[in-house]
């Protein structure tokens, strides 16, 4: 399971999430360990089952104004309620007053008090994403991952056997690369997996004979984007006579990346074979069926029909005989 402390949290998202220490540390008795997060409501006016409390809880506005509806015991009592178990911190939107027993008891159970001048309902929205990337399944593919007429195309092959050299290729005709030898791909839902650029490498390009080449530098900042969803494998392996290759298209063949089922397509390397328009058909065949468009399908079945009338024309001619 991963987890991530609030100091880092508070870091990563102060900036962006306007966040504001109120208590004394960031320090917290347990990690956050879900994207999800709780309003804690109910328990604040007495219902203590089901408490989530392993979420980071967020006071909204009508959560401070139910306290502020209570007398001085109960209301002390309620926020008493709301540290019955470990927390890994409390955040309070739209900038609203904090209650000085809140921060005694954040600072005494080592739950930090942050706030925020952000609505609830936005603010969560943002949490909510930015806790679900950190908590995303990620792995790295040797690859190269290129946009290819708006279908993500991830390259894997054999070291040397020209990833690198076909995605330059299609950079010059306009296309846009996104990573190139490390390929960092996150599931970032039941059935998207996105790739990126490894943070050091970005967008540079390591081609055998010239060395290391600087992409957005060269063909200019259209050349390249930051991520992409990965929707096609296309390996490319040498020709091996005794493999069998696909010559029709009529095997819709998948893979799966972290789960994901994404299309997959060998490309064999012969000497004077044009990978790079190879690379755009696939792409284009890519987004036809999407449109419901499949040309294999279609012409397999054209060819079905004019078997099925070919021979009802043979029998009718035996008939007439």
């Amino acid at each position: 399971m991963k987890e991530l402390t609030v100091e880092q949290l508070y870091e990563e998202t102060r900036v962006p999430l306007q966040l504001d220490l109120v208590s004394g540390t960031t320090e917290s008795a347990i990690y956050v360990t879900t994207s999800d997060v709780n309003r804690p409501g109910l328990l604040l006016a007495g219902f203590t089952q089901n408490f989530l409390n392993e979420r980071i809880q967020i006071l909204g506005e009508t959560e401070m104004l139910y306290l502020s509806t209570l007398d001085e015991d109960r209301r002390r009592q309620a926020i008493r309620t709301l540290f019955i178990e470990p927390l890994p911190c409390i955040i309070v939107t739209k900038g609203q007053d904090v209650d000085a027993l809140i921060v005694e008891l954040g600072n005494e159970k080592k739950v930090p008090i942050l706030r925020t001048p952000l609505s609830t309902t936005p603010f969560i929205h943002l949490l909510t994403a930015h806790l679900s990337q950190a908590f995303a399944t990620q792995t790295v593919v040797h690859g190269t991952l290129v946009d290819v007429y708006g279908v993500g195309l991830l390259f894997t092959g054999e070291s040397g056997i020209g990833k690198s050299e076909c995605a330059l290729d299609l950079v010059e005709r306009g296309h846009r690369l996104v990573a190139d030898d490390v390929v960092v791909v996150t599931r970032t839902s039941p059935g998207v997996v996105v790739g990126r650029g490894d943070d050091m490498l970005r967008h540079h390009m390591e081609i055998r004979g010239v060395g290391i080449i600087d992409v957005p530098k060269m063909f200019g900042i259209r050349a390249v984007r930051r991520r992409k969803r990965v929707e096609v494998q296309v390996r490319l392996e040498i020709w091996d006579k005794k493999t069998h290759y696909d010559r029709v298209g009529l095997d819709d063949t998948k893979t799966s990346i972290l789960g994901v089922k994404i299309g997959f397509v060998t490309i064999p390397i012969i000497p004077g074979k044009n990978i790079t328009v190879i690379s755009e058909v696939v792409a284009l065949t890519h987004l036809l069926k999407i449109f419901g468009l499949d040309s294999a399908r279609d012409f397999s079945q054209s060819l079905k029909s004019a078997i099925v009338e070919k021979d009802s024309r043979i029998l009718d001619v035996h008939d007439n005989e």
